[in-house]
């Protein structure tokens, strides 16, 4: 009989929503879970604010002290003329005055960071950055969704197993552009996020704009406290292993090698990872765990805008850089999910099946402005393949591109791991022949 393990371990007790936007792990909240003969356990209850979120980056953040400047640069001033005679023409000829300078110079810096065109690099106002460091106060709780709060709009990275948002029919791509009735447009995703959240059993509706669905659409749910494991792992129909990894929580690579370790010692004939929604955490921890199955070499590479990187190496000792292996990934697979991917992709350790993953590959630094004016997100970093390939916005495109359907999920279906099976029988019956 199969016997599956769950190990809920680091950031795994997720009672409200996760953010992927700079390679952060969100915000947690958590109880300890009692374990069965069946279930491996190290709990830990993880609390984090919103001012960890914007403070604190599980990359290697910058530390940048804001410049100090106080009038235009010599070097800058014909530059910069036509923004002065711009601001002395609503000075002299606007018709409602006083103008509010604050809020001109405020919009300034937010309309130069839109012209950058990047998603990911934004501007936060004072209000906007104070309420986002506002304590939660008590026990939130929530949907049960990775979300990315860069984006135009809050945007479903992916539900997590079992939760409201998987239940309702939540999908990667949904883009929440109204909650409980109110607007988001221009609504930074972070204060977003605070709207969501809320006490297990209170109801919170979500109007989302869903692409191929034309009109926008309602969906009420009940916020819960969701119980999401590190990882779970099982033998499937007696040789080969699964390794369903959620996140890449600061323990993963402890946990996962734990659960490798257990699996290989009853000799599988092949391995499954799945990947699938797995929104991404760590960025050592994928480097950690795609090591496992890769003994040397380039992982991936960090690019900076000036042409340097930084390059991340296979850890030696990896416990199965032999044994078959299929990697599932869809549409909810971002970030430290896409550096394993690309990684077993590039070196030909395995074959990717599912669907094209999210394209999250890139790291931002969140700057708090001198004098209170807020907040600056910007882009300062990109990450490479092995064979030097863009993830960001591009995503990782699976060798074998199978659909996973509303209706196979409603039929407890599940055509994309019955190929990852299928492809594991054929590769043994290729290697016994």
């Amino acid at each position: 009989m199969t016997k599956k393990i769950l190990i809920f371990g680091g950031a795994a007790l997720i009672v409200l929503l996760m953010v992927v936007g700079s390679f952060s792990l969100g915000m947690f909240v958590g109880d300890e879970i009692n374990s069965d003969d069946a279930t491996q356990s190290t709990t830990s209850a993880a609390v984090s604010t919103a001012s960890n979120l914007l403070q604190e980056s599980v990359e290697d953040i910058l530390q940048v002290s804001p410049p100090q400047t106080t009038s235009t640069p010599a070097e800058y001033e014909d530059l910069f003329a036509p923004f002065w005679e711009s601001w002395d023409l609503v000075h002299d000829l606007y018709i409602d005055q006083p103008v509010d300078e604050e809020l001109m110079m405020q919009g300034a810096i937010k309309g130069m960071m839109e012209s950058l065109g990047d998603q990911h690099s934004s501007y936060m106002d004072p209000d906007q950055y104070r309420q986002a460091n506002m304590p939660l106060e008590g026990s939130y709780e929530g949907i049960g969704a990775w979300v990315d709060a860069t984006r135009d709009y809050l945007t479903i990275v992916s539900p997590m197993p079992g939760s409201p948002a998987e239940n309702a029919g939540l999908l990667p791509g949904d883009q929440i552009i109204a909650i409980d009735g109110e607007d988001m447009t221009g609504i930074d995703g972070n204060l977003a996020i605070r709207k969501v959240l809320g006490p297990a059993g209170t109801s919170v509706t979500l109007t989302v704009y869903r692409e191929g669905e034309g009109e926008p659409f309602d969906v009420t749910l009940e916020r819960a406290k969701i119980i999401v494991p590190a990882l779970e792992y099982e033998v499937l129909d007696g040789d080969r292993a699964y390794i369903k990894l959620y996140n890449f929580s600061k323990k993963a690579t402890e946990d996962f090698e734990a659960a490798l370790e257990d699996l290989l010692a009853q000799e599988p004939a092949g391995l499954i990872l799945d990947l699938r929604n797995n929104p991404g955490g760590e960025r050592n921890s994928a480097v950690e765990i795609t090591s496992q199955f890769i003994n040397e070499g380039v992982i991936m590479y960090q690019e900076y805008g000036d042409g340097s990187r930084d390059t991340f190496e296979a850890v030696k000792g990896g416990l199965a850089p032999d044994i078959p292996l299929v990697v599932l990934i869809n549409e909810g697979s971002a970030s430290g999910s896409e550096i394993v991917a690309g990684a077993i992709q590039d070196y030909d350790r395995g074959i990717l099946v599912g669907k094209v993953s999210f394209g999250k590959g890139s790291v931002q630094n969140w700057i708090p402005l001198a004098n209170d004016q807020g907040l600056v997100r910007v882009t300062i970093a990109r990450w490479l393949t092995p064979n030097e390939r863009t993830i960001h916005e591009l995503g990782v495109v699976p060798d074998i591109e199978i659909e996973y359907m509303q209706e196979d999920f409603e039929n407890e279906l599940d055509p994309q791991l019955d190929k990852a099976i299928e492809l594991l029988i054929l590769s043994l019956i290729h290697i016994s022949e």
